[in-house]
């Protein structure tokens, strides 16, 4: 007998939260379950312990190896809901082909979950800071999209080394970005306060200034010269946390990249769009020197009960079996550093991103964190190779509220070119240098 989909009401769906086995499955954007309301819903967020699985995710080969990796089995009570009732029955019936027999859809999550403050929902922290690509389109078109309290704005296709991929498509009225402007390639550290200055006044950026960043993905090449310039969804994260540090109250960053911008089929333009240079950044720069951490403070963190350093680098690069980079010559890791797993090399943050190169479920991140020791209420210095992945990391500690995070922007290549700096091989404590 064919499995029949059941439809439960709001005071079953209370009766089963956090119970057994039962799975709550939001359909949903990602961007929806962060905490954007895209349906006139009365509260932002989700069901409290719900899992993001967005509809749109089953046109997917591979949708089957996500819904295992997310430990969605078929032995799980599953219960879907969205904002369509017929979008849940496509996911519903796609779980029922792919042998999951115990499957129920909420229908009343926009009318009655959200309006009533009793039943419990969560999102993220600053949800507001990682925006859609309909917000983005909202901007260029009307220019009051939610959340948003300003006159100015600057879209930016980040890059590095690479105008081409910024050159062959990119968002219209978006200028491009190469994240040498804010970082030198004598080091890869941030630029000194006067050069960042201005860089961002060349950019048409002030303090004031909101502004939304996002990259191209372009599948890095290991062979390549410069590999990190098909690795654009990195780079803007990279000049977020730069424009952060600076002082840039406003930063956006485009859930995604260009890829969200594509998948909504909106226009792509071809346009070398000129920069309008502004006077004066208008702060001081750094506004938050916190953010950054240097070599002198990152040796104090690893004897410090109250902080860590934290690597986020693959674990062949942690365990010095390669630098992970065709310039860095030393193999290994900073004695003490706890791991927080990015994916298979330097040019790709697999853990960090779904396969629409959006950002992950914050939970799954945090698990995963917690998973190897890395915990809110320490001060976390996120370091990798020379900033990027570590960069990437920092920033959704920040997005999920983490009070005390930084990024350690000397990382892997600063700290083996000195020799008297200590390091590790092999698995943790197994031998060091």
């Amino acid at each position: 007998m064919a499995s029949v989909i059941n439809e439960i009401h709001t005071n079953e769906l209370v009766e089963i939260l956090g119970k057994g086995k039962s799975r709550i499955l939001d359909i949903r954007s990602v961007d929806a379950y962060n905490g954007w309301k895209f349906f006139n819903e009365k509260r932002g967020g989700h069901i409290i312990s719900a899992k993001s699985l967005p509809a749109k995710w089953i046109r997917y080969i591979d949708w089957i190896e996500i819904v295992r990796h997310k430990n969605i089995i078929p032995e799980d009570n599953i219960v879907i809901y969205g904002y369509s009732k017929q979008e849940a029955e496509n996911v519903a019936n796609r779980f029922l082909r792919s042998g999951y027999e115990n499957i129920s859809i909420f229908n009343h999550f926009v009318d009655e979950w959200t309006p009533d403050p009793n039943l419990p929902m969560q999102k993220l922290e600053h949800f507001r800071n990682l925006v859609s690509a309909e917000w983005v389109k909202n901007l260029i078109t009307n220019g009051n999209p939610e959340e948003y309290e300003n006159d100015k704005y600057v879209i930016i296709h980040s890059h590095y080394r690479n105008r081409d991929a910024y050159l062959s498509g990119h968002i219209p009225g978006a200028i491009d970005m190469d994240t040498l402007a804010l970082e030198a390639p004598e080091t890869w550290n941030r630029r000194s306060p006067e050069e960042l200055k201005s860089a961002l006044e060349n950019h048409g950026i002030t303090a004031n200034t909101t502004v939304v960043l996002y990259g191209k993905f372009m599948f890095p090449n290991n062979g390549d010269p410069f590999p990190g310039s098909a690795a654009g969804q990195i780079a803007a994260i990279r000049n977020a946390f730069l424009m952060m540090y600076a002082g840039v109250k406003d930063v956006r960053v485009l859930n995604g990249g260009f890829q969200s911008w594509k998948d909504a089929g909106f226009e792509i333009s071809n346009d070398d769009v000129p920069k309008t240079q502004v006077a004066d950044f208008g702060a001081i720069i750094p506004v938050n020197p916190q953010f950054a951490v240097d070599t002198p403070e990152a040796k104090q963190m690893i004897v410090s009960p109250d902080a860590e350093l934290v690597c986020v680098r693959s674990w062949p690069e942690y365990t010095g079996e390669v630098s992970g980079y065709n310039f860095i010559e030393k193999k290994g890791r900073i004695p003490g550093a706890l791991f927080a797993d990015c994916g298979t090399d330097a040019f790709h943050m697999e853990n960090y991103r779904n396969v629409d190169h959006t950002t992950k479920e914050f939970y799954e991140i945090e698990d995963n964190w917690l998973k190897s020791g890395i915990t809110s209420d320490k001060h976390l210095a996120f370091y990798c190779g020379t900033g990027w992945r570590g960069s990437e990391a920092w920033f959704n500690a920040w997005l999920m509220g983490w009070p005390k995070v930084s990024v350690y922007d000397g990382g892997w290549f600063e700290w083996s070119s000195d020799p008297g700096n200590a390091f590790e091989t092999g698995f943790p404590g197994s031998s060091v240098s």
